[in-house]
């Protein structure tokens, strides 16, 4: 690559991450602005509204359930989900097909497409790119000549070979639950987005403060857990007795 293409290419990257951060941060900054605004034209700006987010009970016990249905849709997604793909792909490959339609079905009934925490296709297809990148088979019959259980197969040789995929499986559907609404709102459930919708009929200003905290939490708690898995990811070859290989390193 010549030296010109590399800085177009540099000079390209700089100008989509500028416009990426521009629209996510410019709408993020004019709803911090209007939190901020007073009661009346022309008054001081203040932090009120986000001083009295603590002062709701019902709010933190949205924020306590919302993250325990983000918690229990993950754990039950993982469970259900993992060994039936392994066990397809392993012993029932003629069903992949069928697998796959019935997970991606979700997506075209009306009724459910309106539903922003259905995670289900989103983690089929991290959870399908994840096995895809392995050799599952390999993996399972050496296993299985040394003696280890369709148990031990799936959860000591395959998953651990998988890990970022069952990480991004795991922030698509925290993501997603966090922004549930539709169904929790027709249920009479409170979750976090339905509090923040009945608090804006009452404030303005601190249901826009608790839309913006809640943004930047979930952004938060997707950052941690993504550093997690590349945590666990350089670990891997730590305790083979190797050294991880850096970007300075070639080939020998």
């Amino acid at each position: 690559m010549t030296r010109a293409r590399r800085l177009r290419l540099r000079v390209f990257r700089v100008i989509v991450l500028l416009l990426g951060g521009a629209f996510f941060l410019v709408p993020i900054g004019a709803m911090f602005e209007f939190s901020t605004r007073g009661n009346r034209v022309g008054a001081p700006r203040t932090l009120e509204a986000w001083t009295t987010i603590v002062t709701y009970p019902d709010l933190l016990g949205a924020i306590r359930d919302s993250l325990g249905l983000a918690a229990i849709t993950s754990v039950v997604m993982l469970v259900l989900l993992l060994p039936t793909m392994i066990w397809v792909r392993l012993r029932l490959p003629r069903l992949k097909r069928t697998i796959e339609f019935l997970c991606l079905l979700p997506l075209t009934i009306p009724a459910i497409v309106l539903v922003v925490g259905l995670g289900l296709p989103f983690a089929y297809r991290a959870l399908d790119a994840g096995l895809s990148a392995i050799d599952v088979k390999t993996l399972s019959e050496a296993a299985r000549s040394l003696g280890a259980s369709w148990g031990t197969v799936m959860f000591r040789v395959i998953a651990p070979n998988m890990s970022s995929a069952l990480l991004n499986a795991c922030l698509l559907s925290v993501a997603l639950v966090l922004g549930e609404f539709t169904f929790a709102n027709l249920l009479s459930y409170l979750n976090l987005q339905v509090e923040i919708f009945q608090l804006g009929l009452a404030n303005a200003g601190t249901s826009i403060a608790v839309s913006v905290a809640s943004l930047m939490f979930a952004f938060i708690l997707l950052v941690i857990l993504s550093f997690f898995g590349r945590l666990r990811t350089r670990a891997a070859p730590e305790r083979t007795g190797l050294p991880y290989p850096s970007a300075a390193a070639g080939p020998r």
